[in-house]
Formats: C-alpha cells, sequence, structure tokens
C-alpha cells in the first residue's frame, strides 16, 4: 500500500508535474486548488505528507498551516513556494512545517529524494 501524499498547489502545471513525479513512485496523490479545498480534504481524509503552497486563492498555505496546527495533527508538511524571505520560511517553521523549499530552484528530479525522508513508504 502507498503514501498518501495531498497536493495543495493553485498553479496547474507544478500541481501536475509533482503529481506524475509521485506517482511514478508508487504513492496515492491527491491535490487541492486551493487552501480552502486542502483544508476540506485533511479534514476527510489526514494524508501522509502535505506538500503546501502559500500563495493560493481563497485560503492561503499560512492558513491552512494554522488549521492544521489548531487540529494537533502530526502529519508532516512541507513548503514549496516561491516566496525566497526569511521571514515567510521562519513564519511556516514555526507554524510547524517540517521544511520549505523555493519552487524557482527546484528541479523536478529533486521532488521525490526531498520529500522521501518524510515518507514512512507502506509496502
Amino acid at each position: 500500500m502507498s503514501s498518501t501524499i495531498l497536493v495543495a498547489e493553485d498553479d496547474a502545471f507544478f500541481r501536475e508535474t509533482i503529481q506524475l513525479a509521485l506517482e511514478e513512485h508508487g504513492m496515492t496523490v491527491k491535490t487541492a486548488k486551493h487552501g480552502g479545498e486542502a483544508i476540506d480534504m485533511i479534514e476527510e481524509a489526514q494524508p501522509d505528507l502535505l506538500l503546501l503552497d502559500l500563495l493560493m486563492p481563497h485560503t492561503d498555505g499560512f492558513a491552512v498551516l494554522s488549521h492544521i496546527r489548531s487540529k494537533h495533527y502530526a502529519f508532516p508538511v512541507v513548503i514549496l513556494s516561491n516566496l525566497s524571505e526569511d521571514i515567510d520560511n521562519d513564519k511556516c517553521l514555526s507554524l510547524g512545517a517540517r521544511d520549505y523549499f523555493v519552487k524557482s530552484a527546484m528541479d523536478e528530479d529533486e521532488i521525490w529524494p526531498m520529500i522521501q525522508q518524510y515518507l514512512t513508504v507502506k509496502r
């Protein structure tokens, strides 16, 4: 059985790129186009890992992090954002994110090795 990863990302191209890269490694991938949708999906079933963008319509990634923290959920959250200021990184880490990566500095081949460390793959 594979791990379930929720990808909350409003950019369709990047969301689909991540989804395909993870599915190639046998992961079950669910996607959300904005933070409100991500919160609804988390309440329905907690993922094994959340890959979260910060700048999304309706509800941003900071609000999603705050929601997760208020519920005391334990699944890891990794931020994938183009915000590259230390203040954004620090805020996310203080809200419980495990790691923070700048999307524009990432290569598609780096996605799997980067998040693999946060998963306990169920076989």
